[in-house]
């Protein structure tokens, strides 16, 4: 089994790709991670090592997770679509 420190350096990596969603240049929430761990360890643990398992479980159990998490997650979502838009008129 995993060190906890294993899972949540995992979950981590998870976090971005969530979070983020193909925004590389935006840093990654020390937030999340401190937010959103226990969810993932709670409903998502059987995903763990596989990160896009991770993602997707996470956003299919989307109404399961902690409110701070949920807050969390919009926020950062939030951003990375703000960016991308941003991006996109630039081009």
């Amino acid at each position: 089994m995993k060190s906890a420190h294993q899972l949540a350096l995992t979950f981590a990596i998870a976090m971005t790709g969530i979070a983020l969603s193909g925004s590389p240049g935006l840093a990654f929430s020390n937030e999340a991670q401190q937010m959103c761990t226990g969810d993932a360890m709670r409903l998502c643990s059987a995903e763990i090592p596989d990160i896009p398992r991770i993602a997707a479980c996470m956003h299919r159990k989307r109404g399961q997770l902690s409110s701070g998490c949920r807050a969390v997650m919009d926020r950062e979502a939030a951003v990375a679509r703000k960016a991308r838009r941003a991006a996109a008129a630039e081009d």
